[in-house]
């Protein structure tokens, strides 16, 4: 069921990101969505087929590992709902253990977010649940029967979110992470039927490829287990040469089956007579003579994992830093901005591609300081970026910054020789400060605050809100920089962004344009590299 939901999901995520009510090539629900399903999927892959409980257990951690933007929080809280109902309830789903199920996800999904809006995946969620429960307490109701009713409550859910949030329904959309869920659901109705899953298309062998999200090195591996987390100790890795002559793939297959008795992270590859071994065991011994029964050992490595920890960790503690910051940033010259301004860590990502909360966790892991302030850059990663900081082994800050160009600002107020107090107070003075502004082009025709848009047409947004709509990017910008100015009283500083896709001499003859028009402030002019959008802009 799992698997067919993240095929499902993955095969519609183009159309759940066009539903998207900002018509700019951001909208992105449906990869965030596909992409958490795909780390839960992975997840799954990776454990002891068992209990429900257990292929549960592994989509909660794997969900929760790979969540991307709040479409893919939401999600992973959902699952930990689900998985913490099955919790020691046997080997059987019956309907009402069902609908429970799902109700516990909901109440889970409610508490992850501060302030839920109805309208939203939230409130399709609660009507799936609902009608999952009244579906359970018929006497003659099976599991199938609740999953036809949380499918039925969800699309008729769905369809009421314009009614719920007004801003859906002056787009005329639905709301996608509602709709992303449903096609998560609809997958497991169809795993469930037994349907076979060539004859609807989807390639479920892709799902849960490893991704970007994978550890760099052993050393991160390691430096990010405890000791006694650690279940197999020993690395061991080995050629095996000169085989013997009888041995067979059936010889081999064998030897493969052996090891993942022994340990886990098995590698056996068979290739013109030599075989390479990677094994994590309790036993290299073992390993080693098992390899001798195939032929001979060729570059032998066995690595203590344990006491690599206890040095990884012990080195870590002695560089710890006081302080430090991550931040989000898409574009390569705002990342090497952000790093001069004294960032410890830039993650790739933003408007385009939201990181998890595994992905903000290993960076704030890498900063190495007692106290990690973290820039999200993006209301979409506010809340993966708050997850990670629950589960950090350090002091977290999360600074709320919705724009690259408040993260800009915030940085301003940094200093590394004072106080986590005194830099949180400046830091969210300094953002608080700026007013930011995008430029950047719909991809659909759509109507926003009683502004209609045309594919194509050039967007200029303040605060994130659609503010002005032309179709010259250069004209565009210079109005908005006007009305940014406007709502600035006694504004001195305007600093321009300018992406990947302007020229630099158009970025220059704009810039020059504003200083003849505004003598009294001062303008920089960065080239930011950033994707997809023209510019980015602050007025302070």
């Amino acid at each position: 069921m799992f698997l067919m939901g993240a095929a499902m999901l993955e095969r519609n995520k183009a159309s759940i990101d066009a539903m998207n009510v900002f018509p700019v090539p951001d909208g992105d629900t449906g990869t965030n969505m596909s992409m958490t399903m795909q780390r839960a999927a992975a997840e799954i892959r990776a454990c002891e087929f068992g209990t429900a409980e257990e292929i549960s257990a592994a989509a909660s951690l794997g969900a929760l590992k790979g969540a991307r933007g709040n479409s893919g929080v939401i999600l992973s809280q959902i699952f930990r709902g689900i998985s913490q109902a099955l919790k020691g309830k046997g080997d059987t789903v019956t309907a009402k253990l069902l609908a429970e199920a799902m109700q516990s996800g909901t109440e889970a999904a409610y508490k992850a977010v501060m302030r839920p809006k109805e309208g939203t995946m939230l409130t399709v969620a609660r009507v799936m649940s609902e009608y999952a429960l009244k579906a359970a307490d018929k006497r003659s109701a099976d599991a199938y029967d609740v999953l036809e009713a949380m499918l039925e409550g969800g699309e008729i859910a769905l369809k009421q979110t314009p009614e719920l949030l007004p801003v859906l329904k002056e787009a005329g959309v639905l709301d996608s992470g509602g709709m992303g869920l449903l096609t998560i659901f609809r997958g497991f109705m169809l795993a469930a039927k037994g349907e076979d899953p060539e004859l609807l298309e989807l390639d479920i062998s892709a799902v849960g490829a490893p991704s970007e999200e994978a550890y760099s090195s052993n050393e991160d591996i390691i430096a990010a287990t405890n000791v006694e987390d650690i279940k197999f100790g020993y690395c061991s890795e080995m050629f095996i040469i000169l085989l013997h002559d009888d041995v067979t793939e059936t010889d081999i297959d064998r030897f493969r089956e052996k090891l993942n008795r022994l340990g886990d992270c098995v590698v056996v590859v068979h290739d013109s007579g030599i075989i390479k071994v990677h094994v994590h065991s309790n036993a290299p011994g073992k390993v080693i003579q098992f390899a001798l029964m195939l032929g001979e050992i060729d570059k032998l490595k066995v690595d203590n994992m344990r006491e690599q920890n206890r040095q990884i960790r012990e080195r870590i503690a002695r560089e710890r830093k006081e302080q430090a910051v991550v931040a989000v940033s898409a574009g390569k010259g705002l990342e090497e901005d952000l790093l001069e301004l004294g960032v410890g860590y830039v993650i790739a990502g933003g408007q385009t591609m939201n990181p998890s909360i595994d992905v903000i966790a290993q960076a704030i892991g890498k900063v190495n300081a007692k106290n990690v302030f973290v820039l999200p850059n993006n209301s979409n990663i506010i809340m993966a970026a708050q997850q990670a900081a629950e589960v950090a082994e350090c002091n977290v800050i999360v600074l709320p910054t919705k724009t690259v160009m408040q993260g800009i600002s915030a940085m301003t107020g940094f200093n590394p020789d004072s106080s986590v107090e005194e830099n949180t107070e400046n830091m969210t003075e300094c953002f608080g400060n700026v007013v930011s502004g995008a430029v950047t082009f719909a991809v659909r025709d759509t109507s926003y605050e009683g502004k209609e848009i045309r594919s194509g047409n050039i967007i200029g947004l303040i605060e994130n809100k659609i503010a002005e709509v032309g179709e010259n990017v250069s004209e565009l910008t210079l109005t908005l920089v006007r009305r940014m100015i406007g709502q600035k009283e006694d504004c001195g500083f305007v600093s321009l962004y300018y992406g990947e896709e302007v020229h630099e001499e158009d970025a220059q003859a704009l810039v020059s344009a504003l200083e003849e028009e505004y003598p009294d402030i001062e303008f920089m002019l960065r080239n930011g590299k950033q994707p997809l959008y023209y510019y980015y802009v602050s007025a302070e």
